[in-house]
Protein backbone atom coordinates (compact mmCIF):
# COMPACT_ATOMS: atom_id res chain seq x y z
CA UNK A 1 0.00 0.00 0.00
CA UNK A 2 0.91 3.37 -0.54
CA UNK A 3 0.66 6.44 1.80
CA UNK A 4 -1.77 9.07 0.34
CA UNK A 5 -2.79 12.65 1.19
CA UNK A 6 -5.04 15.27 -0.35
CA UNK A 7 -5.18 15.91 -3.74
CA UNK A 8 -5.80 19.77 -3.25
CA UNK A 9 -6.51 22.06 -0.74
CA UNK A 10 -9.62 22.61 1.22
CA UNK A 11 -10.70 24.98 3.51
CA UNK A 12 -13.52 25.84 6.63
CA UNK A 13 -14.64 28.49 8.83
CA UNK A 14 -16.97 27.47 12.42
CA UNK A 15 -16.58 28.23 16.18
CA UNK A 16 -14.52 25.76 18.69
CA UNK A 17 -16.50 23.76 20.83
CA UNK A 18 -15.07 24.46 24.01
CA UNK A 19 -13.40 28.11 22.97
CA UNK A 20 -16.08 29.38 21.39
CA UNK A 21 -14.31 31.56 19.14
CA UNK A 22 -14.42 31.89 15.36
CA UNK A 23 -11.55 30.22 13.54
CA UNK A 24 -10.53 29.53 9.71
CA UNK A 25 -8.67 26.32 8.90
CA UNK A 26 -7.34 24.87 5.39
CA UNK A 27 -6.30 21.10 4.80
CA UNK A 28 -2.89 21.24 2.62
CA UNK A 29 -1.56 18.43 0.85
CA UNK A 30 1.48 17.29 2.28
CA UNK A 31 4.49 14.10 0.97
CA UNK A 32 5.73 13.42 4.62
CA UNK A 33 5.52 14.73 8.15
CA UNK A 34 2.02 13.07 8.80
CA UNK A 35 -0.50 14.71 10.01
CA UNK A 36 0.74 18.44 11.51
CA UNK A 37 -0.95 21.19 12.75
CA UNK A 38 0.45 25.08 12.03
CA UNK A 39 -0.97 27.95 14.45
CA UNK A 40 -1.03 29.95 11.72
CA UNK A 41 -2.16 32.83 14.25
CA UNK A 42 0.87 32.46 15.76
CA UNK A 43 4.71 34.16 15.43
CA UNK A 44 6.52 32.11 13.58
CA UNK A 45 3.89 29.87 13.11
CA UNK A 46 4.55 26.89 15.15
CA UNK A 47 4.08 23.39 14.31
CA UNK A 48 2.04 20.66 16.56
CA UNK A 49 2.74 16.96 14.90
CA UNK A 50 -0.22 14.90 16.03
CA UNK A 51 1.37 12.41 17.40
CA UNK A 52 0.85 10.52 21.08
CA UNK A 53 4.09 11.99 22.43
CA UNK A 54 2.52 15.63 21.99
CA UNK A 55 -0.96 14.56 24.59
CA UNK A 56 -0.57 17.20 27.65
CA UNK A 57 -4.62 17.18 28.70
CA UNK A 58 -7.58 14.67 27.47
CA UNK A 59 -10.27 17.22 30.10
CA UNK A 60 -13.51 16.93 27.71
CA UNK A 61 -10.75 16.60 24.16
CA UNK A 62 -7.44 15.51 23.24
CA UNK A 63 -4.94 18.59 23.87
CA UNK A 64 -1.72 18.17 21.88
CA UNK A 65 1.51 21.12 22.41
CA UNK A 66 4.76 20.97 20.72
CA UNK A 67 7.14 24.63 20.18
CA UNK A 68 5.18 26.88 22.90
CA UNK A 69 1.92 26.14 21.10
CA UNK A 70 -1.27 23.73 22.07
CA UNK A 71 -4.33 22.77 19.28
CA UNK A 72 -7.39 20.91 21.43
CA UNK A 73 -10.58 18.84 20.50
CA UNK A 74 -8.07 17.15 17.69
CA UNK A 75 -10.31 13.88 17.75
CA UNK A 76 -12.74 14.55 15.81
CA UNK A 77 -10.32 15.93 12.72
CA UNK A 78 -8.30 12.97 13.00
CA UNK A 79 -11.32 10.15 13.84
CA UNK A 80 -11.92 10.94 9.59
CA UNK A 81 -8.00 11.25 8.50
CA UNK A 82 -7.87 8.05 10.09
CA UNK A 83 -10.85 6.21 8.38
CA UNK A 84 -9.49 7.43 4.87
CA UNK A 85 -6.55 6.60 5.81
CA UNK A 86 -4.63 9.93 4.61
CA UNK A 87 -0.84 9.57 6.00
CA UNK A 88 0.20 13.27 5.39
CA UNK A 89 -1.38 16.65 5.70
CA UNK A 90 -1.07 20.08 6.57
CA UNK A 91 -3.47 21.13 8.89
CA UNK A 92 -3.49 25.22 8.64
CA UNK A 93 -5.44 26.81 11.53
CA UNK A 94 -5.19 30.71 12.92
CA UNK A 95 -6.76 29.41 16.38
CA UNK A 96 -6.24 26.63 19.47
CA UNK A 97 -9.51 24.27 18.32
CA UNK A 98 -10.76 23.24 14.98
CA UNK A 99 -14.15 24.29 14.25
CA UNK A 100 -17.01 22.12 16.08
CA UNK A 101 -18.83 21.81 12.65
CA UNK A 102 -22.20 19.65 13.64
CA UNK A 103 -20.37 17.97 16.17
CA UNK A 104 -19.61 15.11 14.35
CA UNK A 105 -16.70 14.23 11.83
CA UNK A 106 -18.70 14.01 8.93
CA UNK A 107 -18.08 17.25 7.82
CA UNK A 108 -14.27 16.78 7.97
CA UNK A 109 -14.98 13.54 6.21
CA UNK A 110 -16.40 15.67 3.25
CA UNK A 111 -14.17 17.98 3.66
CA UNK A 112 -11.60 15.46 2.91
CA UNK A 113 -13.19 14.08 -0.21
CA UNK A 114 -14.07 17.15 -1.67
CA UNK A 115 -9.98 17.59 -2.02
CA UNK A 116 -9.56 14.52 -3.21
CA UNK A 117 -7.11 11.13 -2.25
CA UNK A 118 -4.17 10.84 -4.01
CA UNK A 119 -1.62 7.98 -3.65
CA UNK A 120 2.26 9.09 -3.08
CA UNK A 121 5.35 6.96 -4.05
CA UNK A 122 6.01 5.77 -0.66
CA UNK A 123 5.35 2.97 0.77
CA UNK A 124 3.00 3.36 3.61
CA UNK A 125 4.13 1.89 7.36
CA UNK A 126 0.67 0.91 8.80
CA UNK A 127 1.18 0.03 12.76
CA UNK A 128 0.30 -3.78 12.35
CA UNK A 129 -0.79 -4.61 16.36
CA UNK A 130 1.04 -8.02 16.43
CA UNK A 131 0.32 -8.32 20.39
CA UNK A 132 -1.90 -7.59 23.16
CA UNK A 133 -2.20 -3.49 24.30
CA UNK A 134 -3.96 -2.83 27.25
CA UNK A 135 -5.23 0.45 29.28
CA UNK A 136 -7.12 0.49 32.39
CA UNK A 137 -8.54 2.65 34.64
CA UNK A 138 -8.24 3.48 38.47
CA UNK A 139 -10.33 0.45 39.76
CA UNK A 140 -13.52 1.39 38.07
CA UNK A 141 -13.91 -1.14 35.57
CA UNK A 142 -12.90 0.84 32.54
CA UNK A 143 -10.46 -0.14 30.04
CA UNK A 144 -9.10 -0.08 26.55
CA UNK A 145 -7.09 -2.88 24.05
CA UNK A 146 -6.62 -3.76 20.97
CA UNK A 147 -5.69 -7.13 19.43
CA UNK A 148 -3.91 -8.60 16.48
CA UNK A 149 -6.85 -8.28 14.00
CA UNK A 150 -6.21 -8.01 9.92
CA UNK A 151 -8.23 -5.07 9.32
CA UNK A 152 -9.60 -2.58 11.99
CA UNK A 153 -12.35 -3.14 13.90
CA UNK A 154 -14.01 -1.38 17.26
CA UNK A 155 -16.18 -2.81 19.94
CA UNK A 156 -16.95 -0.55 22.21
CA UNK A 157 -19.49 -0.75 25.42
CA UNK A 158 -20.63 2.56 26.96
CA UNK A 159 -21.74 2.60 30.06
CA UNK A 160 -23.96 5.48 31.51
CA UNK A 161 -25.57 5.70 34.85
CA UNK A 162 -28.94 7.90 33.22
CA UNK A 163 -31.64 6.10 31.97
CA UNK A 164 -31.95 8.11 29.08
CA UNK A 165 -28.34 6.48 27.73
CA UNK A 166 -27.69 3.40 29.26
CA UNK A 167 -25.45 0.85 28.88
CA UNK A 168 -24.54 0.81 24.55
CA UNK A 169 -22.70 -1.45 22.10
CA UNK A 170 -21.18 -0.49 19.12
CA UNK A 171 -19.20 -3.58 16.63
CA UNK A 172 -17.76 -2.04 14.09
CA UNK A 173 -15.50 -3.75 11.08
CA UNK A 174 -14.44 0.11 10.01
CA UNK A 175 -13.75 0.84 6.29
CA UNK A 176 -14.47 4.28 4.43
CA UNK A 177 -18.06 3.01 3.83
CA UNK A 178 -18.85 1.86 6.78
CA UNK A 179 -17.47 5.26 8.76
CA UNK A 180 -19.38 7.38 6.34
CA UNK A 181 -22.69 5.68 7.18
CA UNK A 182 -22.57 4.71 10.50
CA UNK A 183 -19.81 6.51 13.11
CA UNK A 184 -18.82 10.11 11.16
CA UNK A 185 -22.12 11.39 11.73
CA UNK A 186 -22.58 10.53 15.55
CA UNK A 187 -22.15 13.73 17.50
CA UNK A 188 -21.05 15.12 20.92
CA UNK A 189 -23.59 14.44 23.65
CA UNK A 190 -23.82 16.48 26.45
CA UNK A 191 -25.96 16.32 30.00
CA UNK A 192 -28.23 19.41 30.37
CA UNK A 193 -27.50 19.43 34.00
CA UNK A 194 -23.22 19.63 33.19
CA UNK A 195 -23.48 22.33 30.98
CA UNK A 196 -23.22 25.29 33.01
CA UNK A 197 -20.17 23.91 35.10
CA UNK A 198 -18.58 23.03 32.13
CA UNK A 199 -18.65 26.91 31.00
CA UNK A 200 -18.18 27.78 34.12
CA UNK A 201 -14.35 25.94 33.60
CA UNK A 202 -14.23 27.43 30.22
CA UNK A 203 -15.59 24.55 28.26
CA UNK A 204 -18.42 23.94 26.06
CA UNK A 205 -18.55 27.79 25.04
CA UNK A 206 -19.39 27.29 21.27
CA UNK A 207 -21.59 24.45 22.07
CA UNK A 208 -25.51 24.48 20.87
CA UNK A 209 -28.25 22.35 20.09
CA UNK A 210 -26.94 22.77 16.31
CA UNK A 211 -23.65 20.84 17.52
CA UNK A 212 -24.34 19.13 20.66
CA UNK A 213 -26.80 16.08 21.55
CA UNK A 214 -27.84 17.23 25.04
CA UNK A 215 -30.41 15.13 27.13
CA UNK A 216 -31.98 16.06 30.70
CA UNK A 217 -33.79 13.87 33.28
CA UNK A 218 -37.10 13.75 30.92
CA UNK A 219 -36.02 13.37 27.29
CA UNK A 220 -33.28 14.57 24.32
CA UNK A 221 -33.87 18.29 23.64
CA UNK A 222 -32.72 17.58 20.28
CA UNK A 223 -33.53 14.65 17.47
CA UNK A 224 -31.18 12.10 17.56
CA UNK A 225 -29.61 10.07 14.29
CA UNK A 226 -29.00 6.75 15.80
CA UNK A 227 -30.96 5.21 18.81
CA UNK A 228 -26.92 4.05 19.96
CA UNK A 229 -25.59 7.75 18.92
CA UNK A 230 -23.01 8.07 22.26
CA UNK A 231 -21.42 4.68 21.49
CA UNK A 232 -20.85 5.56 18.01
CA UNK A 233 -19.58 8.91 18.53
CA UNK A 234 -17.20 7.02 21.19
CA UNK A 235 -15.96 4.83 18.43
CA UNK A 236 -15.18 7.92 16.58
CA UNK A 237 -13.28 9.55 19.32
CA UNK A 238 -11.14 6.19 20.03
CA UNK A 239 -10.67 5.95 16.49
CA UNK A 240 -9.14 9.53 16.55
CA UNK A 241 -7.31 9.19 19.38
CA UNK A 242 -5.21 6.05 18.12
CA UNK A 243 -4.85 7.75 15.02
CA UNK A 244 -1.96 9.73 17.23
CA UNK A 245 0.01 6.72 16.36
CA UNK A 246 -0.33 6.17 13.13
CA UNK A 247 -2.93 4.18 10.58
CA UNK A 248 -3.52 1.39 12.82
CA UNK A 249 -4.41 -2.12 11.86
CA UNK A 250 -5.78 -4.10 14.93
CA UNK A 251 -9.31 -4.74 17.01
CA UNK A 252 -10.03 -2.13 19.29
CA UNK A 253 -12.35 -3.54 22.43
CA UNK A 254 -13.32 -0.41 25.15
CA UNK A 255 -15.26 -0.89 28.19
CA UNK A 256 -16.60 2.97 29.08
CA UNK A 257 -13.11 4.50 27.57
CA UNK A 258 -12.44 7.94 27.02
CA UNK A 259 -10.27 10.59 25.98
CA UNK A 260 -7.73 9.46 29.17
CA UNK A 261 -7.52 6.14 28.28
CA UNK A 262 -7.40 6.28 24.69
CA UNK A 263 -4.74 8.48 24.35
CA UNK A 264 -2.69 6.16 27.37
CA UNK A 265 -3.51 2.81 25.07
CA UNK A 266 -1.85 5.27 21.61
CA UNK A 267 1.10 6.41 24.09
CA UNK A 268 1.83 2.39 24.82
CA UNK A 269 1.21 1.93 21.15
CA UNK A 270 3.78 4.47 20.24
CA UNK A 271 6.28 4.12 22.73
CA UNK A 272 6.62 0.52 21.14
CA UNK A 273 7.10 0.72 17.86
CA UNK A 274 7.95 4.90 17.20
CA UNK A 275 11.78 3.25 16.58
CA UNK A 276 10.57 0.24 14.63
Amino acid sequence: MREKTLKSAASMTGVGLHSGKTVNMRLLPAEEGGIIFVRTDLNDKPEIHAAASNVTSTVRATTLEENGAKIFTVEHIMSALHALKIDHCRVEIDGEEPPVADGSALVFFNLIKSAGVVELSAKRREIVIDKIYRADGDKDGRFVMILPYDGLRVSFTSVNPHPMVGVQYGDFIIDETVYEKEIAPARTIAYEKEVEALRRAGLGLGGTLDNVIVYNDEKWLNKLRYADELVRHKILDVLGDLRLVGIVRGHIVAAASGHALNTKLAKMIYDDNIDK
